[in-house]
């Protein structure tokens, strides 16, 4: 098979980011064919070393989220070694960076003083936690504690039970996605203008935006928003529900679906009681059409109801665990899986995720595993590179 160029093949991206917001970023633009050149300080990534488990000496924490990337080391604290970033900037279209606010500045990297006027078409991207300025101006921020700061943990959990952390680092996740996404929209402008422009993604703003729909309900009624286990504050049935096996997760927007659900389960008082006629009503009576319904799928194979269920138009799964979901037919059909050949590693095998992101002409490609600690230091600075700032 010949080699596609990704859509944004011949863009060069350094990233001066770690730990998962910025990387996250930055896998998304190495995914469809951009050059992203990670540097890292001396001692790498810290989440190099989040683990177990580990691949060989590294974390697989780390690997997740560094795929296609060529990896160089910079002690940014040195005058020369900042001498070499900026002339990597000549030739570069994004920087991507996560330091501590004022950290570039002190370095004589700053945007407004140093960077736009010495490259007027950089794209620099900056997450952090709270923004330059304000009351939470320039604090660190990580993602479980953005979480209990903005809410999201208030509205996390069970019914009656303590707040909780999401499963996933899911601000760090959005932060990296709209940092990706307010990047492109900088390139897109700036082939109108043909000008760069500072890009920010905070982990405060991202966690504050993915709060739909408490935040709009209580815009509307005044109300905090209470905890409902895996229930769904506006919609009924949509909720786990105990099988005569697997549990399965049942998600009824509509009264046609509705109908359907009574259909597929032989239930067709349940579609005849005026509690159920419509969602209003069947919010207001949950507790009892949830113990009829799970009355009636005591007798099914819970895999098999959803099944039947999602074929016949009603949203439906079985709740899985991670294993027998990257096991799962569709994940393959889909090629979500990556597997890719370790070069600096040889006899391992680098495993993740592929881009969820199709496109038709030009697809994500999955090209390099992610790099050791500097292992393109002397191909990205130049095989004449000082001895002692190669690895």
């Amino acid at each position: 098979m010949s080699f596609i160029p990704g859509s944004l093949h011949g863009l060069r991206v350094v990233d001066l980011s770690r730990v998962l917001g910025g990387p996250y970023c930055t896998q998304i633009l190495a995914d469809h064919g951009a050059e992203v050149i990670k540097i890292e300080p001396p001692n790498g990534d810290e989440t190099r070393t989040w683990g177990p488990p580990f691949d060989g000496d590294t974390a697989a924490y780390f690997q997740g989220v560094n795929r296609n990337k060529l990896g160089a080391v910079l002690d940014l604290s040195q005058p020369a070694d900042r001498e070499r970033l900026l002339a990597l900037l000549d030739s570069a279209d994004v920087l991507v960076e996560n330091f501590k606010i004022g950290t570039l500045e002190r370095w004589g990297l700053g945007y407004e003083a140093t960077l736009a006027p010495r490259f007027p078409r950089l794209v620099h991207c900056r997450i952090s936690g709270f923004g330059a300025d304000g009351p939470l101006g320039a604090l660190p921020g990580y993602d479980a504690a953005i979480q209990a700061l903005t809410g999201l943990m208030s509205v996390n959990g069970e019914t009656g039970g303590a707040p909780l952390r999401v499963g996933v680092p899911v601000v760090d996740l959005v932060t990296g996605l709209n940092a990706a996404l307010g990047i492109m929209l900088a390139l897109r402008e700036r082939d109108t203008s043909g000008r760069g422009q500072f890009v920010e993604s905070t982990l405060f703003d991202c966690a504050l935006s993915i709060l739909h729909p408490h935040s709009t309900n209580y815009f509307y009624s005044g109300k905090e928003p209470q905890r409902s286990g895996n229930a769904h504050p506006n919609i009924t049935p949509y909720d786990m529900f105990h099988t005569g096996s697997t549990d399965i997760f049942l998600a009824v927007g509509n009264n046609a679906q509705f109908a359907t659900l009574c259909r597929v389960i032989a239930a067709p008082e349940l579609a005849d009681d005026a509690r159920y006629a419509d969602n209003k009503l069947r919010s207001q009576h949950r507790r009892e059409l949830r113990e009829a319904l799970e009355a009636r799928f005591a007798a099914w194979d819970g895999a098999q109801l959803a099944d039947t269920l999602i074929r016949q138009g009603v949203p439906c799964a079985p709740v899985l665990g991670l294993g027998a979901a990257l096991a799962h037919p569709h994940t393959a059909h889909r090629a979500m899986r990556v597997e890719i050949a370790a070069e600096h590693n040889p006899g391992r095998t680098y495993s993740g995720i592929a881009s969820p992101i199709k496109l038709g002409r030009t697809p994500a490609t999955y090209r390099s595993a992610p790099p050791a600690l500097g292992e393109h230091t002397a191909q990205v600075f130049g095989a004449a590179e000082d001895p002692s700032c190669s690895r």
